[in-house]
């Protein structure tokens, strides 16, 4: 089987002439072989000239999903949410909080302290060391925006385990300052 190449003066490069494609299609079409007389695909008459400028734009673009992300690249990166004025508000208003001794109010459970697995943080006190639902200006989508660190006194050790743990604002009261 032969493929169909180009010629080397075509201003399209993904462009063949028009009699290689049909003598191809009808290489394809009516195999030596076949005791058929209905060729396998179907003739649609002579292919326009390589040289239409239609024919070149057709093959250059690309598919519909790679324009689709190109577009979603550029709104990701292009957009600009910072200059809403609830972002400022609502970083302005979490700031305030940052630094203050919070009770926990909720039963919030965590697993990632490793001297005391199944930890329950109802009733323990620690500090709001940062607020993670605005980053760089723009919101994000922080589940639990708050990181608190905590302080826990194990017996037999004589330094207390610290450990941060990401909280909502419903879960926790604030107590005072640090």
């Amino acid at each position: 089987m032969q493929f169909p190449t180009r010629p080397p003066t075509s201003p399209c490069p993904m462009a063949t002439t028009a009699a290689t494609a049909t003598a191809t299609a009808t290489a394809l079409a009516s195999p030596s072989t076949s005791t058929s007389s209905t060729p396998l695909l179907p003739r649609r008459g002579p292919l326009p000239p390589a040289s239409t400028p239609a024919r070149c734009r057709l093959l250059s673009t690309p598919p519909r999903w790679r324009a689709r992300l190109d577009i979603a690249r550029r709104v990701a990166v292009g957009s600009d949410v910072s200059s809403y004025p609830d972002v400022a508000a609502e970083e302005a208003a979490a700031s305030r909080k940052v630094g203050k001794r919070v009770r926990v109010t909720a039963p919030v459970r965590v697993h990632h302290v490793a001297k005391a697995p199944g930890l329950d943080l109802r009733g323990m006190e620690g500090v709001v060391k940062q607020y993670i639902g605005v980053w760089k200006g723009k919101r994000v989508t922080a589940n639990l925006p708050f990181k608190v660190e905590f302080e826990l006194k194990l017996d037999g050790q004589d330094k207390p385990v610290r450990f941060i743990a990401h909280l909502r604002e419903q879960e926790f009261e604030i107590v005072g300052d640090e």
